[in-house]
């Protein structure tokens, strides 16, 4: 499977609704399938991130950050955070999906961990 096909299969899937507590929710099996692709095609799994990251749906936002965005932090920081930030600064909805990210790899790099944590500090304040 390539990049654009698990995003095309997550994208029929999507934005759908939540499963109740405790079954397999096959929105969030498709994201992860997407970030599959993080080191192969990190900018594909971006721009589908910027896409669903700002849904009003906050199952589906907490699936875009715990299994794709904070992932592609980890592994591509430098290259990912100029537009994560962008679209933070633009969209409240956006910022909270990064707020819902834990921090590991790249992220706790002692120099983008002062990125981050700035960036969520600022947003916080201006709610």
């Amino acid at each position: 499977m390539t990049s654009a096909e698990a995003i095309a299969r997550a994208e029929a899937l999507l934005p759908g609704i939540a499963v109740p507590e405790g079954a397999e929710d096959p929105r969030w099996q498709a994201i992860i399938e997407v970030a599959g692709f993080i080191d192969s095609d990190p900018h594909a799994v971006l721009e589908f991130v910027e896409r669903w990251g700002v849904h009003p749906d906050l199952d589906l936002r907490q699936a875009v950050a715990t299994c794709a965005l904070e992932h592609l932090l980890e592994s591509h920081f430098n290259t990912c955070f100029p537009s994560v930030e962008r679209l933070a600064r633009s969209n409240p909805l956006f910022a909270e999906t990064l707020a819902m990210c834990w921090r590991f790899g790249d992220v706790e790099v002692p120099e983008n961990a002062a990125k981050l944590e700035q960036l969520l500090k600022e947003l916080h304040r201006a709610r």
